[in-house]
C-alpha cells in the first residue's frame, strides 16, 4: 500500500512531510512526491521516481517552503512507475494524493475529456483531481466539492486534497483505505498510518468508513457517510506504543497474536470493492497477466510454506487452477519442469529469505510466465525482484515464531485466488461476492477466537509433563496442523509431528498412547464425519484428544477428550481462524515450560543464509 502525509501549520511543513514519508517506506513504493502551498502564494510540487532520499535531494536543491502541504509514496497500480505518474496530481489550483483503486476511472476519464480536461498521467488518481476541480468550479467550497466528488467514485480510496484558492485547510476522505488525523497545538496533520506522525504528535483521531474531514490549523470537522457532522474519539499514545513495546503483554509473541484482527483488517483495506477483489492491487499488469495463468507454482520456507499449502486447496477448488507447492531449499536444487503459462509465487515475511530469493532468481531462467511476491516488507529484495507484489500489512513482527505474518499471508493468498478466478472467469456464480463479505467479517471472527484465550491457557496444562504431540487435520486443515506442530516445537521444544488424519492407520497410530496428546482441528465441513472416525481410532488406543471444533460440529467433552468450541465460519476461511487457538496453545505451553518464547534457542527471525 502507498503512504499519505499531510499538514497544515504555522511553520514550514516540508521537513515534516519528508520525515512522514520516510517512516512509511516499509510499506513499499516506487515513487514519491510533495505539493506545498508556498510562502510565495503558489501551489508547487516536486516528484521523483525511486526512493524518498531522491526526493529529499531534489528539495535540498530547490526548497519548497510553506505551511500547507501533502505528500505521497506511490505503489504503481495504474501506469508505470515514473515521474508523470507519481503523486501528487494537479488540476487547476488543487492537488490530490490517493491510496486505493478507482474502479470506474475509465468512464470518468471519458466524461472529463469531453468537458475539456487534458490528462498528463496514466493514473486513476488524476481522474479524481479533474473531477474535483470540476465540482469546485460549480460549488465554490473545497469541502463541499469533495463531498460531491466521492459520490461518483467507485472503489477504494484514501484522499488528501489542498487548493491554492482555499489555503486554510486540508480536506480528506476515506473509503476502504485508512486515514488518521494527528492533533497538534495550532497545527494538525493527516496520514495513512499514525506511525508517519509520531515525530510531531501523540494524539490521533481515526477516520471511519465513509468519513469526510476538513482539517484546519486550529480545528477539525468530520462528516460521516450520511453527511452528518460527527466527532471521532481522540486517542493519546504514550511513548513507545509502536511494535517495539510489548505493552500490556508478557511477550511479543502474545502481543502479535492479539494484533491479528487489526492487521488482517489493514491487509484487506483498499483491496475490496462492494463484491469483488480489486485485481489492480497486485500491480498495473496484474489483470493482463492473470488472464494468461494456467498453472501456479508456490515456493516458500517454514511457516510461509504452510501458507502456500493452504493456498493450493483454494486455488484448485475455487479458481480451478493446478497448483504445486514446494520448499524453496528443495526447488532451487532440482531439475524443474515448468508447466505452460505458470505464475511463480513466492511467500516470505522478511523478503530476504536466502533460499526463497535464490529460487526466484532461478525461476527467472526457467521460463515462468511471471513472478509474484507476497511479502510483509516493501523494500525487501524479494519485492524488488518480482514482477507483481501483494504487500501484507502485518507490521513489524518481533517474535521469532511467526504469527500475524502467517495469517496476513493467508489473507493475501485468498485475495490472489479470487483475483485469478475473477479474471479467468472460473469462479462459480456468487462465490466471490460471498467470500468478500466473509472477509469483511473475518477480523470480528478472529477477535472471537482470541476471546478463548483463558480456555486455551487452561488446556495448555495438559502438556506440562509431555515430550511428544501429534497434530491432525484433513483437507486445508492439514497445513494448519503442520503450522500448529511447528509452533509448538519452535517455542516449547516439545517434539511434535503433523499428519493428515486419514494417514493415522499408515504408521503414526503406533505412537499413540496415554502419554502422547493428539491435537486436531475440526471445522464443520464435508470431512467432519471422516475426521470423527479417525479420532475414535486415537481414543481406542488410549490417546488423549484436544479438539478445536466448530460449535455446530456436534462434538462434546468425554473421557480423554477435551473439546474447545470454535465460532462458526465459512469453510474456506476456516484455516485462518483455526490457526489462532493453535498459536495460543503453543504460547501457553512454552510459558509453562519456562522457555524463551520470543527468542527460542538456535533460531533466527530472518533466515538470510542457506
Amino acid at each position: 500500500m502507498c503512504g499519505i502525509v499531510g499538514a497544515v501549520a504555522e511553520r514550514n511543513i516540508t521537513a515534516i512531510l519528508l520525515e512522514g514519508l520516510k517512516r512509511l517506506e516499509y510499506r513499499g513504493y516506487d515513487s514519491a512526491g510533495v505539493a506545498v502551498f508556498t510562502n510565495a502564494g503558489k501551489l508547487e510540487r516536486m516528484r521523483r521516481p525511486g526512493k524518498v532520499s531522491e526526493l529529499e535531494q531534489a528539495l535540498n536543491s530547490e526548497p519548497l517552503v510553506g505551511r500547507l502541504g501533502i505528500a505521497h509514496t506511490r505503489w504503481a497500480t495504474h501506469g508505470a512507475p515514473c515521474e508523470r505518474n507519481a503523486h501528487p496530481h494537479f488540476s487547476g489550483d488543487l492537488s490530490v494524493v490517493h491510496n486505493g483503486i478507482i474502479e470506474n476511472h475509465e468512464s470518468l476519464r471519458e466524461q472529463l475529456k469531453a468537458l475539456g480536461y487534458v490528462f498528463t498521467s496514466d493514473t486513476d488518481t488524476e481522474v479524481i483531481a479533474h473531477l474535483l476541480n470540476h465540482k469546485l468550479k460549480d460549488l465554490g467550497d473545497l469541502t463541499v466539492a469533495l463531498k460531491a466528488t466521492v459520490k461518483e467514485l467507485h472503489g477504494a480510496y484514501g484522499l488528501a486534497v489542498i487548493s491554492a484558492s482555499q489555503p486554510d485547510r486540508l480536506v480528506a476522505a476515506r473509503s476502504g483505505s485508512p486515514l488518521v488525523i494527528g492533533l497538534g497545538l495550532g497545527e494538525n496533520f493527516l496520514a495513512s498510518d499514525q506511525l508517519a506522525l509520531r515525530q510531531v504528535t501523540d494524539r490521533f483521531m481515526y477516520l471511519e468508513e465513509g468519513d469526510i474531514a476538513e482539517i484546519r490549523r486550529d480545528s477539525v470537522q468530520i462528516w460521516d457517510i450520511d453527511g452528518k457532522a460527527v466527532e471521532r474519539e481522540a486517542v493519546q499514545y504514550r511513548d513507545g506504543a509502536e511494535a517495539a513495546d510489548k505493552g500490556e503483554y508478557r511477550h511479543y509473541m502474545l502481543k502479535e497474536i492479539h494484533e491479528q484482527p487489526s492487521v488482517v483488517q489493514r491487509t484487506l483495506e483498499g483491496r475490496l470493492s462492494a463484491n469483488q477483489v480489486l485485481v489492480q492491487a497486485f500491480g498495473p499488469q496484474a489483470a493482463e497477466l492473470f488472464a494468461k495463468v494456467r498453472n501456479v507454482q508456490i515456493v516458500a520456507c517454514g511457516t510461509s510454506y504452510h501458507a502456500g499449502m493452504v493456498a493450493r486447496y483454494w486455488l484448485e477448488e475455487l479458481a480451478g487452477i493446478p497448483c504445486q507447492v514446494e520448499v524453496a531449499s528443495e526447488f532451487r536444487y532440482r531439475k524443474v519442469v515448468v508447466q505452460p503459462d505458470s505464475l511463480f509465487v513466492t511467500i516470505s515475511q522478511s523478503g530476504e529469505t536466502a533460499d526463497t530469493l535464490a529460487a526466484l532468481r532461478n525461476a527467472k531462467e526457467l521460463g515462468f510466465l511471471a513472478s509474484l511476491a507476497i511479502c510483509n516488507v516493501g523494500i525487501s529484495s524479494l519485492v524488488r525482484e518480482s514482477d507483481l507484489t501483494l504487500l501484507t500489512q502485518a507490521g513489524r513482527e518481533i517474535g521469532v515464531a511467526s504469527t500475524k505474518a502467517f495469517t496476513t499471508q493467508l489473507v493475501g493468498l485468498l485475495l490472489l485466488t479470487l483475483s485469478l478466478g475473477q479474471v479467468r472467469g472460473t469462479l462459480a456464480a456468487g462465490v466471490e461476492a460471498e467470500l468478500v463479505e466473509e472477509l469483511r467479517r473475518l477480523p470480528i471472527r478472529l477477535g472471537e477466537a482470541l476471546a478463548m484465550d483463558s480456555v486455551v491457557e487452561k488446556t495448555a496444562e495438559l502438556f506440562a509433563d509431555k515430550h511428544h504431540t501429534l497434530f491432525l487435520g484433513r483437507g486445508a486443515q492439514y497445513p494448519v496442523a503442520m503450522e500448529g506442530s511447528l509452533k509448538l516445537k519452535e517455542i516449547s521444544y516439545i517434539h511434535a509431528e503433523a499428519y493428515p488424519a486419514g494417514e493415522l492407520k499408515h504408521g503414526p497410530l503406533a505412537l499413540v498412547d496415554n502419554d502422547m496428546p493428539v491435537v486436531t482441528v475440526a471445522p464443520n465441513n464435508e470431512l467432519l464425519e471422516k475426521l470423527k472416525s479417525n479420532l475414535q481410532e486415537v481414543r481406542a488406543r488410549g490417546g488423549e484428544l484436544i479438539v478445536f471444533a466448530d460449535e455446530q460440529a456436534g462434538m462434546s467433552n468425554g473421557e480423554g477428550t477435551h473439546v474447545i468450541q470454535m465460532p462458526h465460519i465459512h469453510d474456506i476461511l476456516s484455516p485462518i481462524l483455526y490457526t489462532i487457538p493453535l498459536q495460543l496453545l503453543s504460547y501457553y505451553v512454552a510459558v509453562l515450560k519456562g522457555t524463551d518464547v520470543d527468542q527460542p534457542r538456535n533460531l533466527a527471525k530472518s533466515v538470510t543464509v542457506e
